[in-house]
């Protein structure tokens, strides 16, 4: 790598950060909507149990989508209630179900990293890049390719 000369203001990312099964992501805050506990979500019938129903988010219906099983993870077991992050993909508002939300981290754009060969194919099919921060690898998650899914879930 390079020795990065000082620039007066570099290209700058902010993203919002949530852990997944013991995991940090970041998801680009220009991609969040809102952050919000989900409440009365109704399962939809035959639908993938990645998706985990819809719910009513101030007059929106909003698809929830369980980031736990869109990453293959077990149910979480510590009884806490999970969070949601809202974001918006082709006019469709979904609802991201994730363990705990973190804080907006300002990060150098290029500080991101490609995803290390060793990362959980699971998790390198979401992820949109790695930021090594410290002691912690915070994986990038692509919002698109979180959701891509979607509607063929919906019809499974």
């Amino acid at each position: 790598m390079t020795s990065k000369t000082q620039v007066s203001e570099g290209a700058m990312v902010e993203y919002v950060t949530a852990m997944i099964g013991g995991q940090l992501f970041g998801l680009p805050i220009s991609r969040v909507q809102d952050v919000f506990m989900p409440e009365r979500v109704t399962r939809v019938p035959l639908s993938s149990r990645e998706i985990a129903g819809v719910l009513n988010l101030r007059g929106r219906i909003v698809t929830v989508v369980d980031m736990r099983a869109r990453l293959g993870l077990p149910r979480a077991e510590d009884g806490k209630v999970p969070m949601a992050v809202g974001v918006d993909l082709r006019g469709e508002s979904y609802g991201l179900l994730i363990d705990q939300i973190g804080e907006v981290l300002r990060l150098p754009e290029d500080g991101k990293e490609e995803n290390p060969v060793n990362l959980d194919p699971r998790m390198a099919k979401l992820a949109g890049g790695v930021h090594r921060l410290d002691g912690q690898l915070m994986v990038v998650l692509d919002v698109d390719r979180v959701l891509e899914l979607a509607p063929e879930m919906m019809a499974a």
